[in-house]
């Protein structure tokens, strides 16, 4: 049981984290859309709403722990590729700890599609929802 409780635990933070994030893009769209553009990828706007979706989107259904092994794994491609996007200047310290710091979120996000989402989950209960539908009565 107290696997459960860590399981739950470090997903809420890795969670926590993408929704700050995306909250904090979804306050200021025109600066968000301006860094997109200025790291030279196109169609900024199209960048911008995938980053929305990706991280208010993956965040709460990693919180609420549902389809969590398509989430992280999706996650944890949007997260790669925005490490190697926009942390690639690793002559700059603090660019190399973000592109770390995004390497190990990637890490912790490929746990967390290995091991699934725990009981504590909406995955957990459908498991074992299921669990009891095909146990004889």
């Amino acid at each position: 049981m107290t696997n459960d409780y860590v399981a739950t635990f470090g997903r809420l933070l890795i969670a926590g984290l993408f929704l700050l994030s995306g909250l904090g893009k979804l306050a200021a769209p025109a600066m968000t859309q301006a860094y997109i553009a200025s790291s030279g990828l196109p169609l900024p706007i199209a960048g911008y709403l995938v980053a929305i979706a990706m991280e208010i989107g993956g965040g709460l259904l990693l919180a609420v722990g549902y389809r969590t092994t398509f989430v992280a794994i999706g996650m944890a491609v949007f997260t790669l590729a925005t490490a190697v996007f926009f942390h690639n200047n690793f002559a700059d310290q603090n660019q190399m700890i973000h592109f770390l710091k995004n390497v190990a979120i990637v890490g912790g996000l490929l746990q967390v599609a290995a091991f699934g989402a725990g009981s504590i989950s909406i995955d957990g209960l459908r498991v074992k929802g299921n669990r009891r539908a095909a146990s004889p009565a």
